[in-house]
């Protein structure tokens, strides 16, 4: 265990060297082209930019295929010299439904609809229905397949209208089965963007049903569309497709020689110049509408056959406009509408804020951390900071590796990691102070001091790191970027602790061979200055059990009836609706600002003082629930809100938020289902790592610092969301580790003392781990203080780890503890079966 081969020894230096190579890229510029650069991205958060969650409209895919199929339906019995009558689509039920021309007519009708092409095997069936009419009915399974590959066809069409706006480094992803996410470094006011992607650019070719002209009622295979630049107008227009604009192979805005405006020409390829010869050839004299997204852009008629495969639309456009609909329509058309249901931006000069607090908080936290090793435990404090420091070259590394993007909550990850980075380091320098202190030599105290914390250290990391999973799994965005910090966190810790810092401790013993370890008396900065705990210390805990949980009782009753009443302060992600920060042109004038809202007609707008004296916070509720565009009305308001900041002299737009009510009760499910399967897991593992009754205590106390946390969320007003799940879920894991740690030592004194009462036991358990509880304790604190004093938006995340962190330190002791008492006084004195 103490043996260090020179192999091993060259590995862990090596893995050391290369982290410091992989970080190199963050700080260098790239030498040539052809050498593999890799570089953390910077998140939205901290370089600005705009995030856009859009959601593919799948029943628009249903309907249109059903559509088709009813067009389909009426050619291929009208060709066989079949009739029909009443056919209609139901998107509802994904069906074609119409009645036979001839009761008799009824099994050629079934014949010729089978025979009809299907896109996909399977894709339809036809069937008899017991009144006589004949139903076609899409497969779900086909209409399945449809719409992923009209998602991934979504994807490839968004990346192309984006691409042809200039935009910088966009990433465009899908989520789930039918969602797309969208981020744009360095666009701030995504609006321009949103309206070229939520355009559908669908255009199509139609007759114009003439005899249909001025009537209600146009007949069966004709719909009235509206002009689009004279809604109020609407023409009776074919449902036939005869020329398809997915033909066009280019599209460009120009000034009309003739008339001097902006026009769009336009080019088929092939088989569309053949489709669109033929229809013009064979409708002289009638009028051809040019349909965009269901609204006739013109309706000319056809004076003369048009072979050459060109076209123009022309239709009052400016040269924006032109520009516009000439690069959507070289881009393709959208299978199906896209609609924004999430949107945050936030600009370049609060990203710099976010970079500078970030900074300043990972800096002082890891400062203050190095002090307090160094004071506490001298040398092996020294060896354990050079671990530390190891550790953040890793976790750099790595990221950098993968190309990862680096978000503010992830800084935080990061600082938060170096805290409970070092508390490996503790447990084993407490451990190996310990057998000093029963007078071991300095050999065996090292060796048993390392066995005997590694299996606690696994396991702490392993509660946390279930809990951080869970995070992953059910997070987004930034908050997924957190948990995944602290994963790669959690991994590099292991390293550095149980290889790199021991073997700096071995190397050192193999070098000078002392007689006695540099952890009792202070000598300069080799040995300890302080101790947390004086030697000897005997605190009877257990006589105050009683007083302890209830003291915990009436805290989490307390916390419960807050939580009823007045109840969370739900945050935007969970609540859905908008949240707006700007900044004025000196101190704030409240009065302008809810006039200039005013003038853009937005209502019941909440705006307060944020920050600064020139900032300012704009808070608007989502759409009520019977508001059937919900989501479109969301981002509608956004705009609003921007244009309103836009008219006051000097204001900026910071940061604006967008969440639609789907995406927010749906973030809502997640969050809370992360807890509840967190809670379950780390019941399962203590469950498995040592007996129910440490499992059922362990998870009871957690039960109940969750209470106390929700409380003190009531009484603080902080805003209940995404990110605080995330704190939440830190706190369990962290809490979890704290608990492992007592109930490791108790594991071990049931085997070593046999017959002391238990009571007697766990105050022996905890007196014995005491000082490495109050010193893991003290460096996550201490990691976590900077960000609350100088973390910015994540100032209340930081307050809630800090209250989180006393909770979970004192629940072990007080808590965990009793309840273990009370669960196991009889079954674990008769029964102490060994750890599996």
């Amino acid at each position: 265990m103490m043996y260090y081969s020179r192999l091993k020894l060259a590995s862990v230096v090596a893995v050391c060297l290369l982290g410091m190579l992989l970080c190199l890229p963050n700080a260098l510029r790239q030498p040539a082209p052809a050498v593999p650069w890799r570089q953390i991205h910077l998140g939205l958060d901290l370089r600005g930019g705009s995030y856009l969650l859009m959601q593919v409209d799948m029943n628009s895919i249903r309907a249109d295929r059903l559509q088709t199929l009813a067009d389909g339906t009426r050619q291929a019995l009208l060709g066989a010299g079949l009739g029909y009558r009443d056919i209609a689509t139901d998107a509802q039920a994904g069906t074609v439904t119409f009645t036979p021309r001839e009761p008799a007519e009824s099994d050629a009708d079934l014949k010729t609809l089978r025979a009809m092409p299907k896109a996909v095997a399977d894709e339809f069936s036809v069937d008899r229905r017991p009144d006589g009419s004949i139903a076609i009915t899409l497969s779900p399974v086909a209409m399945r397949q449809r719409a992923a590959e009209a998602v991934t066809q979504s994807i490839e069409i968004v990346r192309r209208r984006i691409d042809a706006t200039g935009a910088v480094d966009p990433e465009i992803t899908r989520q789930g089965e039918d969602r797309i996410i969208v981020e744009l470094p360095g666009i701030s006011d995504p609006e321009h963007v949103k309206k070229l992607l939520g355009t559908t650019a669908k255009m199509t070719f139609h007759m114009v049903q003439e005899n249909a002209l001025g009537s209600a009622v146009p007949g069966p295979g004709v719909t009235l569309l509206p002009m689009l630049n004279a809604p109020d107008q609407k023409l009776p227009v074919r449902d036939h497709v005869d020329v398809d604009g997915s033909d066009l192979t280019n599209a460009g805005a120009a000034i009309d020689q003739q008339s001097g405006e902006w026009a769009v020409n336009f080019t088929f390829d092939s088989a569309g110049a053949r489709a669109f010869a033929a229809t013009t050839q064979a409708n002289v004299g009638r009028r051809f509408a040019i349909v965009l997204d269901n609204k006739v852009v013109q309706a000319p008629v056809i004076r003369t056959a048009i072979t050459g495969g060109n076209g123009q639309i022309t239709g009052g456009f400016d040269a924006q406009s032109a520009t516009d609909l000439a690069l959507l329509l070289r881009a393709g058309a959208l299978p199906a509408p896209l609609s924004v249901i999430e949107q945050r931006s936030i600009g370049p000069s609060l990203g710099a804020d976010s970079i500078r607090a970030g900074m300043i908080s990972l800096g002082v936290g890891f400062a203050l951390v190095i002090v307090f090793m160094a004071l506490f435990y001298g040398r092996f404090g020294w060896y354990a900071n050079a671990a530390l420091l190891a550790n953040l070259v890793l976790m750099v590394a790595v990221l950098s590796l993968f190309q990862a993007t680096l978000t503010l909550p992830g800084m935080a990850g990061m600082l938060l990691t170096l805290g409970m980075a070092v508390d490996a380091n503790i447990l084993i320098n407490e451990r190996v102070r310990e057998e000093v202190g029963r007078g071991r030599t300095p050999l065996a105290a090292m060796q048993t001091g390392f066995e005997r914390a590694t299996s606690t250290i696994l396991d702490s990391n392993a509660t946390a790191l279930l809990a951080h999973i869970m995070l992953f799994v059910f997070g987004t965005g930034p908050v997924q970027n957190f948990a995944l910090t602290i994963m790669i966190g959690i991994a590099t810790t292991l390293f550095t602790t149980l290889l790199l810092s021991r073997m700096l401790m071995v190397r050192w013993y193999a070098r000078t061979r002392p007689t006695a370890l540099p952890v009792w008396r202070r000598i300069m900065f080799s040995r300890p200055l302080l101790r947390f705990v004086p030697k000897g210390t005997r605190i009877n805990f257990m006589r105050g059990r009683f007083v302890g949980l209830a003291t915990s009782a009436v805290l989490s009753i307390a916390s419960v009836i807050l939580f009823l009443h007045p109840g969370l302060t739900l945050g935007l992600d969970f609540r859905g609706g908008i949240v707006v920060e700007a900044r004025t042109q000196g101190p704030a004038d409240f009065g302008k600002i809810r006039a200039a809202l005013a003038a853009q007609h937005v209502e019941a707008a909440g705006v307060q003082s944020f920050g600064a004296p020139d900032d300012v916070l704009i808070r608007l509720d989502a759409p009520p629930a019977g508001d059937h565009d919900r989501e479109a009305h969301t981002q509608a308001m956004v705009d609003s809100v921007r244009h309103a900041v836009a008219t006051l002299p000097g204001a900026q737009v910071l940061r604006a938020d967008a969440v639609g009510a789907s995406v927010s009760a749906e973030l809502f499910r997640n969050g809370m289902l992360a807890l509840g399967i967190s809670l379950l897991m780390i019941l399962g593992y203590i469950w498995f790592r040592f007996e129910w009754e440490f499992a059922v205590s362990a998870v009871v106390t957690l039960v109940l610092d969750l209470t106390k946390t929700i409380g003190f969320l009531v009484l603080t007003h902080f805003e209940f969301d995404l990110v605080m799940v995330a704190a939440i879920l830190t706190i369990l894991g962290y809490s979890t580790n704290d608990k492992v740690v007592v109930y490791d030592r108790v594991r071990e004194n049931l085997r070593k003392y046999r017959t002391m009462p238990l009571a007697e036991l766990i105050d022996l358990s905890i007196n014995e781990t005491l000082g490495r509880t109050l010193g893991t304790s003290s460096t996550v604190f201490l990691a976590a203080l900077p960000l609350a004093l100088f973390g910015a938006s994540l100032s209340s995340f930081a307050w809630v780890m800090l209250f989180g962190i006393v909770v979970g330190t004192s629940s072990s002791i007080f808590i965990a503890a009793p309840l273990l008492l009370l669960l196991g006084e009889k079954r674990l004195r008769r029964d102490a079966r060994p750890a599996r």
